[in-house]
C-alpha cells in the first residue's frame, strides 16, 4: 500500500491561531515626533500572535542610539497584548497595553521601563482609513514620577492605479512624555505630526519617506524636523 500526503481541504477552516510580523529599516527612528536613534539609521522589527477571537501577543524592538548619554542604552523591547474586533458595521476597535522595556538602559528610575495601555478606533471615509486614538501612562518611576496621555489621529489612502498610499499623522501628548519637556522648552503639552508616502514594491516588500515634525526646540539628531525613509520586508 503505498501512502497518500495529506493537503488541506479548500474547505478547512482558518487557523485559530496566525503569525506576522515584519523586519524595517529607518534612516531616524522617530517616536512621536522625538529621535530615539540620535537621527541617524535603525534596524527594528516586529512578531505577532493573532487569534481568530480578535486578541493577539506581539513584540516589538529597535535599535537605540543617543549623543553624549546612554540612558535607554542601545535597544529597546517592547511587549504589547489586546484585543480589535468590529464593534458595529464599519467600525473598528483596538484595546491593549504596552510594556516599553530598554534592557540595558543606564536610567535610575526602573531603566527607563514603563506601561501604557491604549485605545483606539478606527473606519473608512469612502477612500480613505481613519483612526483616532489614545495612550495614557499611568505616574511611575520611569516617568519621574508623572504621568502622560497621548491623543492621535491618523488618516490613509491609496492612489487609484498605482501601489503608492499616502498617510498623515497629528498627535498630542501631555505630561512626562511632551516634547516641550523633552526639549527642556516649557512644561506644556506639544504635537507632532508626520506627513509621507508608502510604495508596495512587492507583495511583502515596501518603501517609504515621510516629513515629520515636533512641538518645543529644535535640537539637532533629537527634535529637530526631518525626513525620515523606510525599508519594509514583511512576512
Amino acid at each position: 500500500m503505498v501512502a497518500t500526503p495529506a493537503f488541506a481541504d479548500e474547505t478547512d477552516p482558518p487557523a485559530e491561531f496566525t503569525v506576522s510580523g515584519n523586519v524595517t529599516g529607518v534612516s531616524d527612528y522617530r517616536w512621536r515626533g522625538i529621535s530615539y536613534s540620535a537621527g541617524d539609521f535603525a534596524l527594528q522589527g516586529s512578531i505577532q500572535v493573532n487569534h481568530t477571537s480578535g486578541f493577539y501577543l506581539g513584540t516589538w524592538g529597535s535599535s537605540l542610539e543617543q549623543d553624549g548619554a546612554d540612558t535607554y542604552g542601545s535597544a529597546e523591547i517592547d511587549v504589547y497584548a489586546g484585543w480589535s474586533g468590529n464593534i458595529s458595521s464599519g467600525l473598528v476597535a483596538d484595546l491593549g497595553v504596552t510594556w516599553y522595556t530598554y534592557p540595558n538602559g543606564t536610567n535610575p528610575a526602573a531603566s527607563g521601563n514603563f506601561i501604557e495601555p491604549y485605545a483606539s478606533l478606527s473606519t473608512t471615509l469612502g477612500p480613505a482609513t481613519a483612526k483616532l486614538g489614545v495612550n495614557y501612562a499611568p505616574k511611575q518611576d520611569a516617568l519621574g514620577g508623572d504621568d502622560n496621555v497621548y491623543v492621535f489621529t491618523d488618516l490613509g489612502a491609496g492612489v487609484p492605479g498605482t501601489p503608492v498610499s499616502l498617510n498623515a499623522h497629528l498627535g498630542y501628548s501631555d505630561g512626562a512624555l511632551s516634547p516641550n519637556r523633552l526639549t527642556l522648552t516649557s512644561a506644556d503639552g506639544g504635537w507632532d505630526y508626520s506627513v509621507g508616502a508608502t510604495a508596495a514594491v512587492s507583495k511583502n516588500l515596501s518603501v517609504g519617506v515621510a516629513y515629520v515634525g515636533v512641538d518645543g526646540a529644535s535640537i539637532g539628531g533629537f527634535s529637530d524636523d526631518t525626513v525620515v525613509g523606510t525599508v519594509k520586508l514583511a512576512f
